[in-house]
């Protein structure tokens, strides 16, 4: 790519994209629109970055609210990655998620943003009791491969590969990557954009398999985790609460990304007390001509 051609991103999505599971709220997420924001920045260290990602957020929140912020801020690059909120919700239509995401697609690129998203791998094999949600990842996924081809969006074919459902790659929740789960699917979106320094490395497995559990001790391993994430997400289900009740951007306006964010994983204007708080806006930032 061009020096320079990558300037100003805009991620938008839910927890994934926030950076859930890498840091915590109080230190501050990171995440792999964060980590994506800092390969960005070693080739262009004027780039500029927002992340209006919400935990939570189905693909016609994302859609509602995040959109109009996004090409408000004329991004050159942005991210779109939604979907599997929906998917856990009794009610999926697959079609109608995908016209969400496809109008997101269509909305950035006819605005010249170039547009990036990922597949998603199969959950049933990090959650053996959402097995009969198994369909709704391959409908989904095949949608957004269509959608993509169309309006000439970039996709991380992240559903592809066995690494991706290691559990070693996702925190104890198994619906959050963890830190490791973040910097692959950085490095993902950053070999489908043809990145300086990217590679396909992210494809390749950990150096060991993940240990195995004996039948009794996966049961238990099972059950642990129903009663300890299972039985509370549904809880919040039936009581119509969601993660992002109340919760705003982390990132809202384009900010420069500094090496120290990466360190400290601090999300910038609306996170949790990092460097990012103490920067203001790009003085005359708004939307472009």
């Amino acid at each position: 790519m061009p020096h320079g051609e990558h300037l100003r991103y805009v991620a938008l999505g839910d927890s994934q994209t926030e950076g859930l599971g890498d840091g915590d709220d109080t230190a501050g997420l990171r995440g792999w629109a964060d980590r994506l924001a800092e390969h960005l920045a070693d080739d262009d260290p004027g780039l500029l970055y927002a992340n209006l990602a919400v935990r939570g957020h189905l693909a016609a929140q994302v859609r509602a609210g995040q959109l109009p912020a996004a090409l408000a801020l004329r991004p050159d690059l942005a991210t779109v990655v939604a979907g599997v909120n929906d998917m856990l919700r009794p009610r999926f239509d697959a079609d109608e998620v995908a016209a969400h995401l496809e109008a997101m697609f269509a909305a950035l690129t006819a605005q010249g943003a170039r547009v990036a998203t990922v597949t998603f791998p199969d959950i049933t094999r990090i959650i053996p009791v959402a097995r009969p949600l198994s369909p709704r990842v391959t409908a989904l996924n095949h949608r957004i491969r269509a959608a993509a081809r169309r309006h000439g969006v970039v996709v991380a074919e992240a559903a592809h590969h066995p690494v991706v459902v290691d559990p070693r790659l996702w925190t104890v929740d198994r619906l959050h990557a963890a830190s490791l789960g973040h910097e692959r699917i950085a490095a993902a979106i950053a070999h489908a954009l043809d990145l300086p320094g990217s590679s396909d490395s992210w494809t390749r497995p950990l150096p060991t398999p993940p240990a195995a559990l004996s039948r009794w001790h996966a049961t238990v391993h099972e059950l642990r985790w129903a009663a300890t994430f299972l039985g509370p997400w549904v809880g919040r289900r039936l009581r119509g609460r969601s993660s992002g009740d109340g919760r705003a951007a982390k990132r809202p306006q384009l900010l420069p990304f500094l090496p120290a964010q990466a360190l400290h994983g601090d999300g910038g204007a609306g996170g949790a007390g990092g460097a990012g708080d103490r920067l203001g806006p790009v003085p005359g930032d708004g939307p472009r001509p």
